[in-house]
């Protein structure tokens, strides 16, 4: 279990680091080292990476590196989309999700690599974007939150900053604002479908798994104060084609 604990710190300094990559690890973690059933662990994952993002978000709020108009445009239509997905995980299977959970990250993490040079360390004009674009985007990524059980944030920091033209310090605060808003919409529809599939969650894991996650945030938030725009996005791509594939190798080649 000591394993699982550094697991969930991991989970923290991703979250607080980069804004987002909690649930890539929060999932194969809770499967792979806590030995969680799938559909309990994506479950657990969003209430724990909710609980961990809140945390999170307080000294982004604090030093007012948060965008107000992306929260509401993408985070309300993403925490309708994650109901929703919630509700279509009842009806597929818990490795269908994986994969499409692992095909997702590494999507992302080639559309980051791919506009690179469109990320600016500039707080821009940020009215002068087509803001209709981030709101469609929040349904569509609350609904893979809910479906697959991640926070979202691999693909939130991405729209942000390709779509919404934020610079990655402020998309990471806005981001995770709005994943503990889906998050914790998703979460509380789960409590239904684990119901209705005779499932249940380890209340006490997701309790401890949370608080060691939110002290890891905020270390994670001191760490990436001192790196680039650059530097940070390329790390975060990197991390999302690891796992990725990581996760599609355990879900694919082993039985």
């Amino acid at each position: 279990m000591i394993l699982s604990w550094i697991g969930a710190l991991l989970v923290g300094l991703s979250l607080g680091l980069m804004g987002s990559g909690g649930s890539i690890l929060t999932v194969p973690v809770l499967i792979y080292l806590a030995g969680e059933q799938e559909k309990v662990a994506i479950a657990e994952s969003l209430g724990i990476v909710g609980a961990i993002s809140l945390a999170g978000f307080v000294p982004y709020a604090l030093k007012k590196q948060v965008h107000w108009k992306s929260v509401i445009l993408f985070g309300l239509p993403g925490m309708a989309g994650t109901y929703g997905g919630a509700i279509i995980a009842g009806y597929v299977s818990g490795t269908f999700q994986l994969m499409l959970f692992a095909a997702v990250m590494v999507i992302a993490a080639v559309l980051m690599f791919r506009d690179k040079a469109k990320v600016k360390e500039t707080n821009g004009d940020h009215e002068q974007h087509a803001w209709w674009k981030i709101t469609i985007e929040g349904l569509v990524v609350g609904i893979l939150t809910g479906l697959v059980g991640v926070g979202g944030g691999f693909l939130i920091v991405p729209a942000l900053v390709l779509l919404g033209g934020l610079p990655m310090h402020l998309a990471i605060g806005t981001s995770l604002i709005i994943i503990a808003m889906k998050s914790f919409s998703g979460f509380f529809k789960y409590i239904d479908v684990l119901e209705n599939l005779d499932l249940s969650m380890n209340w006490s894991l997701v309790l401890v798994f949370s608080l060691i996650g939110a002290v890891g945030s905020l270390v994670g938030k001191r760490i990436g104060s001192n790196l680039t725009n650059e530097s940070l996005k390329q790390g975060f791509a990197v991390f999302l084609v690891g796992m990725g594939g990581y996760i599609i190798y355990m879900n694919a080649f082993t039985g």
